[in-house]
């Protein structure tokens, strides 16, 4: 089946602005004002005004801070997502430790993204800038439109005589995941016994602060165990390593972790490329890769050395996907194993495993 996600460019944004600081409400206002395609259709001060706004006007985005008056960010997101349950809502977040954890909570809840607040900026043109960065390529990949989606599941053809032999058996799992991916995760990793017989690595594109709470909120509902990777550590069974935000992750020869701050690749740093890559070497392709929604094309070339190497790829499919950008890429590579919805991804990686293992005894 051929997958054609080329976008039409970004649909037009309505946008619904919530923020007691009157600084941050005047950025905002000034980064997206500079984009064509979006209007500003309401502002609040503080979350009880910003449900009202939010049924007065029917936006089509809702940028709500996590920290407001009278109602908080995370009162605000549920009210509004009782009312909508489609609408984007990204989160404005502190980069602090307080800040981290509602945002978790938040993208946990049904938010579905978030950006830091500028911090550390000399003045208000480069606090714009850091802004302007990190939200309108979010808001391009959430608004765009492609012009066909795949089917909920397909099996794409792929010779493996062009991609090596047939791996015997599974080492680990590797997860590549972005936008979207703390409640992807959240819909995955607790449908996994405590008794998983393999690693599970994740390479989620986060900032430090944000991947160490997201550990712990998904160690506080799985059997299995998560956890922030460590330096030199030996992936254990039925043990999840995330990333540390900031941090490449490799599994090196040897079966070991390692973290380092070479540079981002694909702009991004942890990189899923990498992580993909160096298990597929570390494994003899014994790996099964499994990207999740995101924006951007990382874990495209990590999924093609597990390939080489005789390893399985899945991705999840657009019907579920925040953003199709990272698996729709592998999938439009022919790279892909199973196209998956989501809720339907924690059964085949247990079917491949228990597979896997099957063939070991």
């Amino acid at each position: 089946m051929s997958c054609d996600g080329n976008s039409r460019g970004p649909r037009r944004i309505r946008a619904l602005l919530a923020d007691d600081s009157g600084v941050m409400r005047n950025l905002l206002r000034m980064v997206l004002e500079a984009q064509p395609w979006i209007e500003i259709a309401a502002v609040a001060r503080n979350g009880r005004e910003a449900v009202e706004e939010f049924e007065r006007t029917r936006p089509n985005l809702v940028i709500l801070d996590v920290e407001m008056p009278e109602l908080n960010g995370l009162e605000a997101l549920a009210r509004i997502r009782r009312a909508d349950r489609t609408v984007p809502i990204i989160m404005c977040s502190a980069y602090t430790q307080r800040g981290a954890q509602a945002t978790i909570a938040a993208l946990s809840q049904g938010a579905t993204d978030y950006v830091a607040k500028p911090s550390g900026q000399s003045g208000v043109r480069e606090g714009i800038i850091a802004l302007e960065q990190q939200l309108i390529p979010k808001l391009a990949a959430l608004f765009s439109e492609p012009a066909v989606s795949c089917s909920a599941q397909v099996t794409t053809p792929f010779p493996t005589a062009r991609h090596g032999h047939s791996a015997s058996g599974l080492d680990v799992v590797v997860i590549g995941v972005s936008t979207g991916g703390p409640a992807a995760l959240e819909a995955i990793l607790p449908r996994l016994p405590a008794q998983f017989p393999l690693p599970i690595l994740i390479a989620q594109h986060m900032p430090l602060r944000f991947t160490e709470q997201l550990a712990l909120r998904l160690n506080s509902i799985c059997a299995l165990t998560v956890r922030e990777a460590e330096d030199g550590f030996r992936p254990q069974p039925g043990v999840v390593e995330i990333a540390r935000g900031d941090w490449h992750l490799e599994l090196r020869p040897g079966l070991r972790l390692h973290l380092d701050q070479k540079a981002p690749v694909n702009f991004c740093r942890p990189s899923v490329d990498i992580l993909f890559r160096s298990a597929a070497e570390a494994c003899n392709g014994r790996v099964l890769g499994v990207v999740l929604t995101g924006m951007g094309s990382d874990g495209v070339t990590g999924c093609e050395s597990i390939r080489a190497a005789g390893g399985t790829v899945f991705a999840q499919d657009a019907a579920s996907s925040v953003v199709w950008g990272m698996p729709g890429a592998v999938v439009h590579a022919g790279l892909a194993c199973k196209v998956l919805p989501l809720h339907a991804i924690a059964g085949e990686i247990a079917n491949s495993v228990s597979a896997s293992m099957l063939k070991t005894a």
